[in-house]
């Protein structure tokens, strides 16, 4: 699923609609944005980055193939 639509700003899903699919299982893994923006949205912004944001406070990233990518089935 890609957050934040085209140009980061579109609240797709939010932070809480977001916690409730990892919750339930349904999201496995996250790929980081490594600008630290989302799209061309101000980063502080939007919801995408706030998603981000959760995910590098609960879990622990890994880098694959130069991407950093955390599973969301750990903690």
């Amino acid at each position: 699923m890609s957050l934040g639509g085209y140009n980061g700003a579109d609240p797709a899903i939010t932070l809480a609609a977001f916690e409730k699919l990892v919750t339930a299982g349904k999201v496995h893994y996250y790929l980081a944005d490594p600008s630290g923006f989302i799209g061309s949205t101000s980063a502080p912004v939007s919801a995408a980055y706030a998603i981000q944001q959760w995910v590098e406070q609960h879990f622990t990233p890994s880098t694959v193939g130069g991407a950093t990518l955390s599973d969301l089935t750990t903690t």
